[in-house]
């Protein structure tokens, strides 16, 4: 397994280097909309500090993550009147890991409605109006 990579596009993310659409923060996680949306409303929450992945995580990290996980898997039902939520969590390349920080996608669904392909880039102004909509149900 190789080393963590501090500029990797989300450790960018928590320097500020690169924009993100946050919907939740607290000391240890933060939790940001993905720009390419395979749901309407699909999110990653990460930890702050520096974690390639499952494999290298601290029982500490996971242990934040996941509550975080849980918080916001609740907060996008309730925003988009979901019927269910997949969580997904790859890691290393061979098992579908495209950016080596730890991440969780969260993904509201709906039943009978596929999920859109990977690599499609979002419209920034509906991925805007969606953070909204996690945020009123995180209040």
């Amino acid at each position: 397994m190789s080393e963590y990579d501090p500029d990797n596009i989300f450790a960018k993310i928590l320097r500020g280097e690169i924009p993100s659409t946050s919907v939740y923060e607290d000391d240890e996680t933060l939790a940001f909309m993905d720009i390419m949306p395979r749901t309407d409303g699909h999110l990653l929450v990460i930890p702050k500090t520096p974690c390639r992945n499952l494999l290298d995580a601290s029982p500490e990290q996971l242990t934040a993550v996941m509550s975080t996980v849980q918080k916001l898997a609740k907060a996008v039902v309730q925003a988009f009147d979901a019927d269910g939520v997949t969580v997904q969590q790859f890691n290393e390349a061979a098992g579908g890991q495209e950016v080596f920080h730890l991440h969780f996608h969260i993904l509201p669904r709906q039943e009978g409605v596929a999920m859109r392909p990977p690599g499609n880039m979002g419209d920034f102004d509906l991925i805007a109006k969606h953070a909204e909509k996690v945020k009123a149900a995180l209040a």
